[in-house]
Order: structure tokens, then sequence, then C-alpha cells
């Protein structure tokens, strides 16, 4: 397996909003030369310096849906970043993933976002979760939304969410394929509730997983939503356990 590794960044947000500089620091020195940015505070321009400096490559940025009043502080962030990938990472699943009229809704939104995101050249990706996978109508709502979704709109897919919601995601990532370009590792007893463990620590085969979407999955990223432990620890032992089998982490 040679698919690079990155941190998403929201999995240390406390770390970096107390010690941003020293933070990313000891990222670098776990391994990591690359990561996935949240939108959490700070100048994104200072960010950008410290990554350069740092050798840590920005994969993607995570960021509200560019539309509306969004749309030019999103387009600001990433471009401050230096990256050509954005990221919108949740739609609240009360208000779109709870009726077949709320999944449509959500599809219209990302299409409209990512019609304004292709305008500035950059390329868009959706974030699952679990609550995309319920079953609406006899439907998985997911499937539906790709349906509709233009397809030049790209997917981050979750890995241990669509397992948490009773989904095949090694299915899901052969039936994508190339729509499928980021891939977001995480690890923990597959209960929505519960805390988070180091990847390899858990219940996910990630053998499976990456193997199936190896063709086409150009980053692995790990992320831990919250942690059983300590969460500095959880991620120097997820990168160690993936570089075991990815010869591009040597």
């Amino acid at each position: 397996m040679n698919t690079p590794i990155a941190l998403q960044l929201y999995s240390v947000r406390e770390e970096l909003e107390r010690d941003l500089e020293g933070t990313l620091e000891k990222i670098a020195a776990m391994g990591y030369t690359a990561v996935e940015t949240g939108a959490f505070a700070g100048d994104a321009r200072r960010q950008a310096e410290l990554f350069d400096g740092l050798g840590l490559h920005v994969v993607a940025a995570h960021v509200k849906p560019p539309i509306g009043e969004e749309k030019e502080r999103s387009f600001d962030f990433v471009a401050a970043l230096g990256t050509n990938r954005l990221v919108v990472p949740w739609l609240k699943p009360e208000q779109y993933y709870q009726s077949m009229d709320g999944v449509l809704q959500a599809a219209d939104l990302l299409n409209e976002a990512a019609q304004a995101t292709r305008d500035q050249g950059l390329l868009f990706h959706y974030h699952n979760h679990d609550f995309e996978f319920a079953n609406i109508n006899g439907r998985l709502a997911f499937d539906v939304l790709q349906e509709k979704l233009d397809p030049s709109i790209l997917f981050e897919i979750d890995s241990y969410w669509v397992e948490t919601a009773d989904s095949d995601v090694a299915d899901l990532l052969r039936r994508l394929g190339q729509r499928a370009p980021l891939l977001h590792i995480k690890d923990g007893p597959l209960d929505r509730e519960a805390p988070m463990v180091a990847v390899g620590d858990g219940q996910m085969v990630f053998e499976n997983v990456i193997a199936a979407g190896e063709p086409h999955t150009q980053w692995l990223i790990v992320e831990l939503d919250r942690c059983a432990g300590i969460m500095m620890d959880a991620v120097a032992r997820s990168y160690t356990y993936l570089s075991k089998f990815n010869s591009a982490a040597e």
C-alpha cells in the first residue's frame, strides 16, 4: 500500500488552542508530513507559515458550505492555507437527514456550493457521518444523495461512521471508485456515543478498508473526534500503526 498519511487537526483542536506551534512541532516529529485543517480559531496565514516551516503539506480544509454570507469567508480561508481541496464536513442531520425532502435539499445546497467552488478552480468534497446512512422510505439517504449530486462532487469517506451505521465501508469505496479520494481513518467500539481509540486498537478492520479504496484513495487521514486516553498519544500510535503496512509513510 502506497497511500500517504495525514492528520485531521480537529483531532488535536484543544492542544492547538493551548499551544499552536508546539503542538504542530510534535505532530511533525511523530512522522506526519501532511495535515487537514478544521476551522479552528486563529490566523490562517500564520498557520500556513507554521505548516510550511515544519514541512506539513495541507491536504484539504474543512469549511462551511461556500454559499451566501459564508462564501467569501470559506474561500479566503482555503486560499490562505494554499490548498486546492475544500471539504464540507457537516450538514445538520435534524434538518437534512430526517426525510426525503431534507435529503433533496441537502443535494441542492451541495450542488450550489460545488459550482461556486469549481468557479474558484478548487475541488469540492463532502464528508459523511453516520446519519447519511439512515434508511428513509426504504433507501439509504447516502445513496439518494449520491444520485442527486453533480458527478464532479467528490467524497471524503469517514470509514468509522459508515461502519458505525452498520454499512460496509469497503463495499462503499468500491462503488464510489475515483469519487472518494480522501479516506478518514478512525477507530473505536463502533458506538456513536463512545470515545474513540488509537487506530488499530478498536474494532475496525483497516486492511480490508484500505485495500478496497487503494486504487483511488489519495490520502489516509487520521481523525479522532474524541479519545478515551491522551489524544496526542493516540494520534502518534495511529501513525505508527498505519505506517507498518503503508510504504509511503516510511
